[in-house]
């Protein structure tokens, strides 16, 4: 059925004037839920099937979808896209061409060991159950846990050939406690702020062993509240993993979306620092620092088969020691830039346009390990898990907080610190960078937004830990 209708539709649009198009029939089966202060707190579950289409007239695109997958409702959105490209493309403009893109005929599907929607909701509730309990116990005043599943299933069809179904299943989730003191609160996550996710099955989850890290955890919330306050000034940054993905997220994933610097892309967090004519000359970061761009990892948030263009998984290189070499791109906006590769574009569902979104954007690992990292720190401050994030509509200048800290002193990590901040301007603090871990996590975030209407997109960001000399921290009087 779902390949009957994206066909239909793609075939509707050509014959009512579009010179390309392309259908996606999405069906998507969602579950979360939540427990706090060891009671179930929230059961989600919800599924949707729909059909979304795209066609391309002259310098006009025109999308429409449609929520059932009838011929008739298929030819009548593949007509409707047409009628809005049309419609569009009286507006004038350049001729939006595609780069080439051998036509697949193919299926997909992620790695799972164990469904995630098959494991017993009484088990999955145990979990959260005793794990948020756990941390009530040992002093946390608001323990939470959760998880979320999406079980995606997707056929492609397009004008050029491409018929490609897809089978993606992500699931993931966290723990976090919150302590309350005088005028002080403090929280602890794990494995992160907002959990750990990956395209994979329960097997993820089960991994991350939630109840054996929740007495920790709610233990350092309390420790948190009477631990001395990060001091101000430049000193060496040691960054965690998890802090640094979402560093790599802001500062370096949205920054190489194309559409962002084309212009396309500015309405809802802004545009890039990013020049074009310095595509292959810029020196973003330190020569430790090489990101590349790769949809192929197994098991991580931002990997797939096929983009929702048609475009096969591949791995390129962003920035390459140092230097800044690649972009997440589209067929069209690559075109524009004299690219000659996509495969960076998906939508959140059947009923959105398709954009250019991340993928796992993330770090190569590099030759130390954490404790050479801190043995080699006289003068400096760990932080690891993120509190809170800012950064301007260029994504240049920032300021982050963690939600713990501690005094790297004569090699040694020393006493915890709380309310740890830092900032920096984008390209100065990644040329900064000077150790670089080997011990890397693909981590996945799974709320990452882009887009008017909003779009919610799944990334992954391989990153270990690292320092960077000389950043400003803490927050000055």
């Amino acid at each position: 059925m779902g390949f009957d209708a994206a066909t239909a539709a793609v075939q509707a649009a050509l014959d009512a004037g579009a010179r390309y198009a392309d259908a996606r029939v999405m069906h998507r089966r969602y579950e979360s839920m939540s427990a706090r202060n060891g009671d179930i707190e929230e059961l989600a579950q919800h599924e949707s099937i729909g059909l979304g289409v795209r066609a391309l007239v002259g310098s006009g695109w025109g999308f429409h979808a449609v929520p059932e997958l009838s011929d008739a409702a298929a030819r009548d959105a593949g007509r409707r896209a047409a009628a809005i490209a049309t419609a569009s493309a009286r507006v004038p403009g350049p001729p939006i061409d595609l780069v080439p893109v051998e036509a697949a005929v193919a299926s997909w599907a992620s790695e799972c060991a164990v469904d995630p929607l098959g494991v017993p909701l009484s088990d999955k509730g145990d979990l959260l159950v005793g794990a948020t309990a756990t941390m009530r116990e040992h002093g946390a005043d608001l323990a939470e846990g959760l998880y979320q599943i999406w079980d995606t299933t997707k056929w492609f069809v397009s004008s050029e050939g491409h018929r490609i179904d897809q089978h993606i299943r992500e699931c993931g989730g966290g723990i976090s406690a919150t302590s309350i003191g005088d005028g002080e609160t403090q929280r602890r996550s794990y494995p992160s702020y907002r959990g750990q996710y990956g395209t994979t099955g329960w097997e993820l989850v089960t991994s991350l062993d939630l109840a054996a890290h929740a007495a920790r955890i709610a233990e350092e919330s309390r420790e948190l509240l009477t631990a001395p306050e990060c001091p101000a000034g430049e000193t060496d940054l040691i960054l965690g993993g998890e802090q640094l993905a979402l560093q790599i997220h802001e500062s370096v994933g949205h920054a190489i979306e194309l559409d962002r610097i084309l212009g396309w892309e500015a309405a809802f967090a802004g545009t890039s620092w990013l020049d074009l004519t310095r595509l292959g000359s810029l020196r973003y970061g330190s020569e430790l620092m090489n990101v590349t761009i790769d949809p192929t990892i197994p098991g991580a948030l931002g990997s797939f088969g096929f983009d929702d263009e048609g475009s096969p998984a591949v791995r390129r290189d962003a920035v390459r020691e140092g230097r800044w070499v690649g972009v997440l791109a589209g067929r069209d906006s690559a075109a524009v830039a004299g690219l000659d590769h996509g495969g960076s574009v998906r939508a959140d569902g059947w009923a959105r346009l398709p954009m250019v979104r991340m993928t796992n954007v993330g770090l190569e690992p590099g030759p130390h390990t954490l404790d050479e990292i801190i043995a080699a720190t006289d003068d400096g401050v760990l932080m690891d898990v993120n509190r809170s994030w800012s950064i301007d509509d260029k994504r240049l200048n920032f300021q982050f907080g963690c939600e713990v800290g501690w005094e790297v002193r004569n090699g040694r990590r020393g006493r915890m610190l709380r309310n740890p901040t830092y900032t920096g301007i984008g390209p100065v603090f990644w040329r900064s960078m000077d150790m670089l871990s080997a011990e890397t996590v693909a981590w996945g975030t799974p709320n990452c937004g882009k887009g008017q209407p909003g779009q919610v997109g799944h990334t992954g960001h391989p990153a270990a830990p690292a320092r960077f000399r000389g950043v400003r921290v803490g927050v000055r009087a």
